[in-house]
């Protein structure tokens, strides 16, 4: 059974999506830690729903980022955490964490990387550049934000009538899907890296 470690800032519906999906008595992995930069943040009582332990490193308390994802990383190794996952994390990774947990690091970012990519306003750029498909991209992370290699995609077609909020919203009922599926296949051995390529395996299970 993996070790998962969430990593989040808000209201955490990825976060959800993948306690639901460890829920199931087949899923392959478990969520055994969530790590929080923001002690208001809704997700913070998703987890707490679920019987998971938060790891609270509010930016308020602790300003530097190093700090804050030194004593995030020292959590996660303690709970034999095997994969981390970022699930709307608002803090890019000191080379140390990406270093200490190389190719177990998964990403969810709102746009088709490698377009959009390096910002927290992907969305809000589509819509900017008048794009009339966009999208979701799970793929691991590296010390090159938003440029590892990309475990999956799904495109969204952008309305003309859409604002941030409405294109969002469609974007996560995508991101909710591919997450626990990524997770599965991390999981299950599935994931192959060749280059700055990822090859996913096909499924054994339907």
């Amino acid at each position: 059974m993996l070790h998962v470690g969430v990593l989040v800032s808000g209201a955490g519906t990825n976060l959800q999506a993948l306690l639901d999906a460890c829920a199931e008595p087949s899923f392959p992995a478990r969520i055994t830690l969530v790590g929080c930069n923001r002690a208001r943040a809704p997700a913070i009582g998703r987890a707490k729903s679920a019987g998971v332990p938060v790891c609270v490193m509010d930016r308020a308390a602790i300003p530097r980022r190093a700090d804050r994802q030194q004593r995030l990383l020292k959590a996660l190794q303690e709970t034999q955490v095997g994969l981390v996952v970022l699930a709307g994390f608002d803090e890019i990774l000191i080379p140390e964490f990406v270093s200490a947990y190389s190719g177990r690091i998964m990403n969810t970012h709102p746009s088709l990387l490698p377009a959009f990519g390096g910002s927290m306003r992907a969305v809000q750029q589509a819509l900017d550049y008048g794009v009339k498909v966009t999208g979701c991209t799970v793929h691991l992370v590296t010390d090159d934000v938003d440029a590892g290699p990309i475990l999956y995609q799904r495109c969204v077609e952008v309305a003309e009538e859409d604002d941030v909020a409405t294109l969002h919203a469609r974007i996560r009922e995508h991101e909710h899907a591919l997450l626990p599926k990524a997770v599965r296949a991390f999981a299950e051995g599935r994931v192959q890296i060749e280059g700055r390529r990822a090859r996913v395996l096909r499924s054994r299970h339907p």
